[in-house]
């Protein structure tokens, strides 16, 4: 493993152990050269997913890998300062992962990953929630973040 600090490539591990949910390794490690420590996780991956993004113009099609830290990071923003624990969120996107991976299908759309994440989010924290929708649904006005707050508040009550 690479050293993230001077890119030296030999590591060794000091520690390794499962995450508290069992779905990855995590792995202390200590570069043999600068002897900065770093933690690596390792996660089953059954098979490469390709997630396939329609562009702005809604025509074009565009594909790339699927990035599990880039949507762990899109749902710490839209988390961020409310009370829900990292972990959390952590789980939702390996359960979502999962998910994808077992379909059987080699590509994915983003609109289907999208919707994975707001029915998990919506379970998790409703402020998130929306803030995940005001991105993902592109609101463009505040009377869009009225009529979906009013959507979602109006789901609890009854």
């Amino acid at each position: 493993m690479r050293c993230p600090f001077c890119a030296y490539e030999d590591s060794q591990v000091k520690d390794s152990r499962p995450t508290e949910d069992g779905a990855a390794i995590r792995r202390r490690r200590q570069c043999e050269a600068c002897a900065a420590r770093f933690t690596t996780f390792e996660r089953i991956q059954l098979r490469d997913l390709v997630v396939i993004k329609r562009a702005s113009d809604g025509v074009a099609v565009r594909r790339e890998p699927f990035d599990r830290d880039k949507l762990l990071r899109s749902l710490l923003i839209a988390a961020r300062k409310r009370p829900v624990d990292p972990a959390r969120l952590d789980k939702l996107v390996s359960g979502i992962q999962r998910r994808l991976e077992t379909l059987g299908e080699g590509e994915v759309t983003a609109t289907a990953i999208g919707e994975m994440v707001m029915e998990g989010l919506k379970a998790l924290d409703p402020v998130a929630y929306i803030r995940f929708a005001s991105v993902y649904r592109d609101f463009s006005e505040a009377r869009d973040f009225e009529a979906f707050a009013g959507q979602v508040s109006g789901a609890g009550e009854g």
